[in-house]
């Protein structure tokens, strides 16, 4: 399936310690949560958070949501609700489970 995001972040909000030189660049890692299904007031399918590592996940530390994502495109393999029906309302804590790693 193919989807299209729109993301929109608040630099301002970025701790700049997480920020790191590579070889082609300064890089900082992100991590966002969608919900194709559900849409927000404001028509946003997720969020937008720095990435925390396993250390930091194990002891819940909490990165700010720095913005968030809008779906505008999918190939219609699964539709897309485009109206404000239901708040995302989730913190990054009551995720924490279903995180993979």
């Amino acid at each position: 399936m193919k989807v299209g995001i729109s993301i929109k972040i608040d630099v301002t909000k970025i701790d700049k310690s997480r920020l790191y030189k590579g070889a082609k660049g300064t890089y900082l890692d992100l991590t966002t949560f969608i919900d194709t299904e559900v849409a927000d007031q404001y028509e946003n399918h997720g969020f937008i958070s720095q990435t925390v590592n396993k250390e930091e996940r194990e002891a819940k530390v909490q990165t700010p949501i720095l913005g968030n994502a809008k779906v505008f495109y999918t190939d219609g393999a699964q539709s897309v609700v485009q109206t404000g029906q239901a708040s995302i309302g989730i913190s990054v804590e009551d995720l924490d489970e279903d995180i993979p790693f």
